[in-house]
């Protein structure tokens, strides 16, 4: 079983000391495992890919159009440029895993 710290946040850490526990990988061998997975992820969104883990979900890059916000303080219009931004869309397995955790 993971565990979070007391934040209730999980970190690379926390994954490299799993790996360490479930594995029985030496703790270098699990922190520089987790480093080298998150590492292909990295380079795989920076060259525009998108990543999927089967059963757990799919980091997705959408390109947003430039449009026109507003000032919420003045009310003014400004532009908004053009971006990319990065996001996660949970797989139906994990989306009722999460759900089935909280009832």
């Amino acid at each position: 079983m993971l565990m979070t710290n007391d934040l209730g946040t999980l970190t690379r850490a926390d994954l490299a000391e799993a790996l360490h526990r479930e594995v029985g990988l030496s703790r270098s061998d699990s922190g520089e495992i987790v480093e080298q997975i998150l590492a292909c992820m990295c380079e795989s969104l920076s060259n525009g890919d998108n990543v999927k883990i089967s059963g757990f979900g799919t980091f997705v890059l959408r390109d947003k159009g430039e449009r026109v916000g507003r000032n919420p303080k003045t009310g003014v219009e400004v532009p908004i440029a053009p971006r990319r931004v990065l996001t996660f869309r949970a797989s139906q397995i994990m989306r009722e895993r999460i759900a089935a955790a909280h009832h």
